[in-house]
């Protein structure tokens, strides 16, 4: 029985860096036949993605296990359709952006390109304009910058998913207020734009998770008194906790509370220690005088009146006269080192960029083609 033909190490080295992907004419450019290309297909060693594409088996799972395939699928957009010119954008590129995406968003891949409106098997093309300080490499992936993504994401996303991935943005340093608005009024025609507008000027950079910006943005709607986001509160000479949200007139602590710090806590903890190292220190807390509401997002949709009676009553209770403790407000775009919000976005993919002299990108760090 003959043996699948292996990827030369010519075509391997750089398939590495796009997930594993080759082409059928990089492979016969080394040497290997149609012939055993078909073969390998037939065997199951070797997965054809599009025509002209394919990746290993083996790394075809091991992108599949480790949460990556939708940029194995964006990846062999981009190698079959060969245009310098298109990158990611919209929602894949909020992916590629380890940004927080709505669940009911499509696997679709979206691409833009200054020249051409295209659509195919699971992909869509725009055309529009791209300036050069709107486009950057991330990894493998060309792609707008994390400015032009937010913009173009909230243009069409419910308002609290927009508001989120620019929190999240924001929080990260992957952009800046001043970029959100270059890129705003360089689009003040565009249809959808006010909603962009609405967003960016909703968006704090402070909330750690989806659910943190979710409920900002329900007190207020309630009519709750507007809180402090990302407090540090300190006692005994040490930082004890960190605290979604705070009332300082109160010492009222706000938290929002996920299931995802639970399910998998930092530092190697097990949920069990979670829970108890939260315990002591919020009972620590409490004796110093300090008042908690823990808010889940049932609180936040179907008990919402109950919420607005805990908060009120809790605002209304007098805060310690001599307090044994400080309060010190994080600024945006900083954000706690190793944590996690409630959706994991802080612990996405490194946000490293890759920019050339020029200005104009490839996935290798090489100049662009003309964009012609």
């Amino acid at each position: 029985m003959l043996r699948s033909p292996s990827v030369p190490l010519t075509v391997a080295e750089p398939a590495r860096r796009r997930l594993g992907i080759v082409t059928t004419a990089e492979l016969t450019a080394a040497g290997v036949t149609k012939t055993e290309i078909a073969g390998a297909v037939r065997s199951g060693a070797w997965v054809r993605l599009r025509p002209g594409v394919l990746v290993t088996a083996a790394d075809l799972r091991e992108t599949t296990s480790s949460g990556r395939r939708p940029g194995l699928d964006a990846l062999s957009v981009l190698t079959s359709l060969d245009r310098p010119t298109a990158v990611l954008s919209g929602a894949t590129a909020a992916w590629v952006w380890g940004l927080p995406r709505p669940r009911s968003a499509t696997p679709l891949t979206e691409l833009t390109d200054p020249h051409r409106w295209r659509r195919g098997r699971g992909w869509l093309m725009t055309r529009a304009a791209l300036p050069d300080d709107e486009v950057t490499v991330r990894g493998a992936y060309p792609v707008t910058t994390a400015a032009r993504t937010l913009v173009d994401v909230a243009r069409a996303w419910p308002e609290v998913d927009a508001v989120a991935a620019a929190d999240a943005a924001l929080l990260r340093g992957l952009t800046t207020r001043e970029e959100l608005r270059r890129v705003l009024d360089r689009q003040w025609c565009v249809p959808g734009v006010p909603r962009a507008v609405r967003a960016v000027a909703l968006a704090d950079g402070r909330a750690e998770s989806w659910l943190e910006t979710y409920g900002r943005l329900t007190f207020a709607a309630l009519g709750l008194p507007p809180f402090t986001p990302q407090v540090e509160l300190w006692a005994e000479g040490r930082l004890l906790k960190v605290v979604d949200g705070w009332y300082p007139d109160a010492a009222l602590a706000v938290e929002f509370d996920g299931r995802v710090k639970y399910r998998r806590p930092a530092h190697g903890r097990t949920p069990e220690e979670e829970l108890w190292r939260e315990k002591r220190t919020e009972d620590l807390l409490r004796s110093l005088g300090v008042q908690f509401v823990r808010i889940t997002n049932e609180d936040l949709t179907d008990g919402r009146a109950a919420l607005v009676r805990q908060v009120r009553r809790s605002l209304a209770r007098a805060a310690p006269s001599v307090r044994g403790f400080r309060e010190v407000p994080r600024a945006e775009g900083r954000h706690r080192a190793g944590d996690t919000g409630d959706d994991g976005w802080l612990a996405r993919v490194d946000d490293r960029v890759g920019r050339t002299p020029t200005g104009h990108l490839t996935p290798t760090g090489s100049t662009r083609a003309g964009r012609g």
